[in-house]
């Protein structure tokens, strides 16, 4: 063999399915799930182990009838009444690449803006039911990159933001750790506290302390999932005044401790991104 498609695209499992209670798609790569009839709301759990890199995470979003939900896992899906989801799960570098590429998570997607998407999952459905011959899985590679292609083309269905409320949720993401709180952040976008805090809301469904605090315990995770630093350190790089306040919050926001947490995720290495590397050697070097 001089190439092995399995290693750009690839289909990991399928899930035809019509739920009657709240359900959470797990496992790496990314998830596309087309909501074929009926209804369902799509969140992305703020204390999943994998890391949202710059993405912005939506509060949960109510999904119709011939959408598309573009994400990572672990994806949170409840059914609202009786509807329909075929999701696939794809893996490869170029399921990688698309994934790290979506600006919003999970990524509601208008079907009429990828009309192929479906047809494809379906092939796909129907491939993962045969038993495939030696050439088959090339085949299916294929047919996952075909919608890779495909779905690169869909147009965003989730409701825009509000100006302040974009603003004031990259400057979190971007200085998570050096903000004090609230009344720095409304400061430095120009506006009351009070203002801040009332639009955040309505439009994230948290107040921006809160949102705050979430971006916060996600990168302590990150730290706590690929790298053996101390608490101390930790708590440093992510914002919070000691190891000791860390640790309250990490176990009220997750019920688990730290360690606890690090014991269980396991020590699965990867490289810091440019913006962790760059605090680290604003603070350590």
């Amino acid at each position: 063999m001089i190439y092995d498609w399995s290693t750009t695209a690839a289909l990991a499992s399928v899930q035809d399915i019509q739920p009657d209670a709240p359900f959470t798609l797990s496992g790496e790569g990314l998830w596309v799930c087309l909501v074929s009839s009926g209804k369902c709301t799509a969140s992305l759990p703020a204390m999943g182990p994998s890391a949202a890199g710059s993405a912005l995470i939506l509060p949960p979003q109510s999904v119709p009838a011939g959408h598309l939900i573009l994400s990572r896992a672990p994806l949170a899906l409840a059914p609202e009444g009786s509807c329909h989801l075929l999701c696939v799960q794809l893996t490869g570098q170029a399921a990688a690449q698309f994934l790290a590429g979506l600006t919003e998570l999970p990524f509601l997607a208008r079907g009429e803006t990828c009309p192929a998407a479906a047809e494809l999952m379906g092939r796909l459905a129907a491939a993962a039911g045969d038993e495939p011959p030696d050439h088959h899985g090339r085949m299916t590679s294929q047919l996952v990159f075909a919608l890779l292609c495909e779905l690169s083309g869909a147009d965003s269905a989730a409701p825009a933001l509000p100006p302040l409320v974009t603003a004031a949720i990259e400057d979190i993401r971007q200085n998570y750790a050096g903000l004090y709180g609230v009344e720095e952040l409304s400061e430095r976008l120009g506006v009351s506290k009070s203002h801040l805090v009332r639009t955040f809301t309505a439009a994230v469904g948290v107040p921006p302390g809160r949102y705050l605090t979430t971006v916060r315990i996600e990168a302590a995770m990150r730290l706590l999932l690929h790298r053996e630093y101390t608490l101390d350190v930790i708590a440093s790089l992510c914002g919070f005044s000691g190891a000791n306040y860390l640790c309250r919050v990490f176990k009220k926001e997750t019920g688990q401790s730290p360690a606890q947490w690090r014991a269980m995720a396991g020590q699965a290495v990867r490289p810091l991104s440019p913006a962790e590397n760059r605090r680290e050697q604003e603070l350590y070097i």
